[in-house]
């Protein structure tokens, strides 16, 4: 098993023991629920139809045969229409079930390991902090990176979620009452949970599964919000409080420091609202929205968390003392209640609370949960808020008040620091061509350059550049500009107006798609000069020709480098970035430090799996070189998606697999789709997975390398070998799906990318551009319909024609030697271990004999044969050869949790894509042979079938 610790594989295989019976337990009980549901609401001929294809698939499942298959395939093509879509929905459901039911047996086997006093597991804080001390790191050095390092978590509203949010409303209240069943003690109790779940499944069974209407930008918006009081706003000041009592475990001799209980380390980010790349719905507008409700969802938790505290603290002055400053807060409260006179802890979070509502107010709410008494001047600043909750614990400090500090109050004085009364920062995101169209029309109603777009790359560079030395600006008020240059500068006025009413982490980074040259990155810079984001201060005896001495500007420029010649051009883009004299100086003012944004999606559609991952290490290593030639912090932004062929996949090991020095405490990531509901819906799995991203960050920052001479020489080796292995599965990959003609016609009727774009699961289009081209298509529909189709092809292709490649014309011992050196790479090398451990997850989802099926859609039996016949050879390949680097002869040895759970969950999916390619065969030839007859129904059951596999497979975005 591939780079997997020895107390790792050990927990896992017992966890597995542990908790499969339970697990089996559980899921029979939803099914059986669902199934009373079923036969009380559908009849008991659905009821049998249903039942009798839910045991020939597990069937199936457990003893694959070509007559059980056969039947399946029978009893799913004889179903009716109306049949049908019960199905779907029954095993869309039972799906969905399985999820919760494994989700619940993961939370207590973590628990489990904790409570028995078992040493700390893989991804905690507390192992990495051990790890860190056995290293010789010390105490002083892990407080120092706490107070530097951010990482951050980005939400976006990319279009992989298929679920409803009153479904995920419905399965969280599913899962809490499964978790709460155990509790039950009587039979009584245990009658009633039952009747509590039949209950909630039956709403569930009757609440529509699909959205009618198109997503807006605001419904993005609030489905993103709702993660906050689920999750972050607990669980983020918990994982604080828990990592500062971890870190005085491991170093007692350091004592507490302010600098590191004070840290901000972890934050949350935000794409939705503000990401207008491809989405026309985004604007100003959007992002004003965004703010407001953000600041609404933070302000109300505030209130809530203050209103509860004043009922806990009702001491009396009678019988304790307060501090002067804290009798001063009371005396300045509006409350001036008799009952409360001697209560100067409640009369002054009264006060609070006032002071918590008119700030709210001023903010954009329109709707205080409770009324305030009397009135109050806002908050100024967040930090003025934290200093009225800091009197309160110092007060409680100096008077014997210490454990009332740590339920509540200390959570709501660390939430301040966290999340401010901006909640999450919202990053800005548009196109490179966008920017250019918008400066094109500037410079030529200016009279400075007429034909801006048609300058070549040094050309624009020096127009740039000598413009931003101007002291005026090239936009006239006085000039009608076209609808795309009037709204691109109206965004970028309202972040100005945006960081001045929420604060300066509300929006801090201004992200360019498609950076292909500097002049994409110094045109950023200039609209920012144009809309007051960017200030030169100019002196008496500045030479105009040369530019101010100081400047400053308020959004850092960060490029996002995404097909494959993006990445390869990448470091030197960069060197001329940080050669600009203006643009040093305002690195200078970010604090020495410089983002750049790595995109995995669209380099894996660009050069496939194995290129992209290749590409991608490449170029952070030559940033790294770069930055540190300048004397820069590098922060890497990962662009990573759900599925691992847009760069999903564990983010622990993700994150240990970065090459040394790219990630020194400063990491970004987003988080995407269904990944946002599946990581962060239960308060326990978030914990987990953001302990998770701290972890990781702090370990492979910290963690001492091997010395130069006991690795460096075998790592060259490694590298070379894999930049071979990149060379030939580039080529491989490209000739499939881009050189190969009627490979386009095969992936449009193959798979239902068609049906997908139809989906209302995202405000924004599924291709850039009005054509077929694979080129132009979004990678996330891309991936999506791989995954629909069970071939996963952006996971793995490329990976078996690259060794065979490799191996060619080698004589057995050669050919031996090489392949004890792969075997040797996934052992000793954790990035490509990495790799080998994403793959082996792809492979355990993809099945050949469903996508078979999937394949006959294409009755062109010529182009059928030709490419199905290219793809089975190149999975067989594949898996041939990952069998022989692993050693593993099943899928997930190295993961039997995850093969637990999609042992549970497949035949519940199965059932799914054959009535998907059942649906799509007489959806298509109906709409072939009388398009305005097509049947909404038959549609609706289609998306009603990929609604059900993307929530079964959780990774398909």
């Amino acid at each position: 098993m591939a780079n997997v610790p020895s107390e790792q594989k050990n927990f896992a295989k017992k966890s597995t023991s542990d908790i499969d019976g339970p697990l089996r337990e559980d899921i029979r009980l939803l099914g059986r629920i669902l199934g009373d549901v079923l036969r009380e609401k559908e009849g008991i001929e659905i009821f049998d139809i249903i039942e009798t294809i839910r045991r020939t698939a597990i069937s199936f499942r457990r003893e694959p045969t070509g007559q059980s298959n056969k039947k399946l395939g029978r009893m799913l093509r004889e179903l009716s229409k109306e049949q049908t879509i019960a199905v779907v929905r029954a095993f869309s459901y039972f799906s969905h079930l399985a999820n919760i039911a494994v989700d619940k047996h993961q939370n207590i086997s973590h628990r489990k390991k904790l409570i028995s006093g078992a040493p700390p597991e893989p991804g905690s804080a507390a192992l990495a902090l051990r790890r860190l001390k056995e290293a010789g790191v010390s105490g002083a050095e892990i407080k120092k990176f706490f107070s530097e390092a951010l990482m951050t978590p980005v939400l976006t509203a990319h279009p992989t979620e298929v679920q409803r949010k009153s479904t995920l409303d419905a399965e969280r209240e599913i899962a809490r009452l499964l978790t709460e069943r155990d509790r039950a003690l009587t039979p009584r109790e245990l009658a009633e949970n039952t009747d509590m779940l039949y209950a909630r499944i039956a709403t569930l069974w009757q609440t529509r599964m699909l959205r009618y209407s198109k997503l807006t930008v605001v419904d993005e918006i609030n489905n993103g919000l709702s993660y906050y009081p689920l999750t972050f706003l607990q669980e983020i000041p918990r994982l604080f409080d828990t990592i500062e009592s971890e870190f005085m475990e491991v170093f007692p001799s350091e004592g507490k420091d302010a600098a590191f209980s004070s840290s901000n380390y972890l934050q949350m980010g935000s794409w939705i609202g503000g990401d207008r790349d491809g989405n026309p719905n985004v604007n100003g507008d959007t992002m004003r929205d965004a703010l407001v409700r953000q600041s609404s969802v933070i302000l109300d938790y505030y209130m809530e968390q203050v209103h509860a505290l004043g009922a806990e603290l009702s001491m009396s002055a009678l019988l304790t003392n307060v501090s002067p400053e804290l009798m001063a807060l009371a005396d300045a409260s509006p409350d001036n209640s008799p009952h409360r006179v001697d209560e100067h802890y409640r009369r002054a979070l009264i006060g609070v609370y006032t002071r918590l509502a008119a700030t709210a107010r001023q903010l954009g709410a329109t709707n205080i949960m409770r009324h305030e008494i009397g009135t109050g001047a806002p908050y100024s600043t967040p930090e003025e808020f934290g200093a009225d909750l800091q009197t309160i614990i110092d007060s409680l400090k100096s008077n014997a008040g210490m454990p009332l500090i740590r339920p509540r109050l200390g959570s709501i004085r660390r939430a301040v620091d966290i999340f401010g009364f901006h909640l999450a920062t919202l990053d800005m995101r548009q196109s490179s061509e966008i920017h250019e169209h918008v400066l094109a029309e500037l410079f030529s109603n200016a009279k400075v350059e007429l034909n801006y777009g048609e300058l070549d790359e040094d050309s624009k560079v020096q127009l740039l550049l000598n413009e931003l030395k101007q002291p005026r600006l090239l936009y006239s008020p006085f000039i009608r500009y076209s609808p795309e240059t009037a709204s691109e500068l109206e965004i970028l006025r309202t972040a100005k107006e945006i960081r001045q009413r929420y604060g300066e982490r509300s929006i801090r980074n201004y992200i360019i798609s498609h950076t292909r040259n500097l002049s994409d990155m110094l045109e950023v810079l200039l609209l920012q000069k144009e809309t007051g984001l960017l200030w030169e201060k100019w002196d008496d005896d500045d030479d105009m020709s040369l530019g101010p001495k100081d400047a400053e500007n308020e959004l850092m420029v960060v490029p996002l480098f995404e097909t494959i010649p993006d990445l390869q051009h990448a470091a030197e883009i960069m060197q001329r970035w940080m050669s600009v004299p203006l643009v040093r100086h305002l690195i200078k003012k970010q604090g020495d430090l410089q983002e750049v944004m790595l995109g995995y999606s669209d380099s894996n559609k660009d050069g496939g799996f194995l290129t992209s991952n290749w590409e991608l290490y490449k170029t952070e290593k030559e940033l790294v070189t770069v930055f540190d030639q300048y004397g820069v912090k590098l922060r890497l932004f990962h662009g990573r998606g759900g599925t691992v062929g847009r760069g999903g996949g564990p983010s622990y090991e993700a994150i240990l697999a970065q090459p040394a020095g790219t990630v020194n405490g400063q990491i970004r990531l987003t988080e995407q789709g269904e990944i946002i509901a599946s990581k962060y819906s239960h308060p326990e799995i978030g914990a987990r997975n953001l302990e998770l991203l701290v972890a990781g960050t702090l370990e492979t920052s910290l963690m001492p390398h091997a010395p130069e001479s006991a690795f460096a020489k075998q790592l060259a080796q490694y590298e070379q070998v894999l930049s071979e292995l990149s060379d030939h599965a580039y080529k491989a990959y490209r000739n499939l799906v881009y050189e190969t003609v009627g490979f386009t016609d095969y992936f449009y009727i193959a798979t239902p990318i068609e049906e997908i774009a139809e989906l209302n699961i995202g405000s924004r289009p599924a291709s850039r551009k009005s054509t077929r081209r694979i080129e132009d298509l979004r990678a996330i529909p891309w991936g999506f319909s791989w995954g629909q189709c069970r071939l996963l092809l952006p996971g793995w292709y490329g990976f078996g024609s690259a060794i065979t490649a490799w191996l060619k014309d080698e004589e057995p011992r050669k050919r031996s030697e090489k392949i004890a050196t792969l075997q040797a790479m996934a052992r000793e090398w954790p990035f490509f271990a990495t790799l080998i451990s994403n793959m082996d997850m792809v492979l355990s989802k993809t099945d050949l004999g469903i996508a078979a099926c999937y394949a006959e859609l294409v009755t062109d039996k010529k182009l059928r044969s030709q490419i199905f016949d290219r793809i089975t050879a190149e999975l067989e390949r594949t898996t041939e050869y990952l069998e022989l680097i692993t050693g593993d002869k099943e899928r997930l040895l190295s993961n039997p949790l995850l093969a637990s759970s999609l042992r549970h969950r497949l035949p519940y999916i199965d059932p799914l894509n054959y009535l998907q390619v059942e649906m799509l065969k007489r959806y298509r030839k109906a709409t072939m042979d009388a398009p305005e007859t097509a049947d909404a129904r038959a549609r609706r059951g289609i998306h009603l079938s990929i609604n059900g596999i993307a929530a079964g497979l959780r990774n398909t975005g």
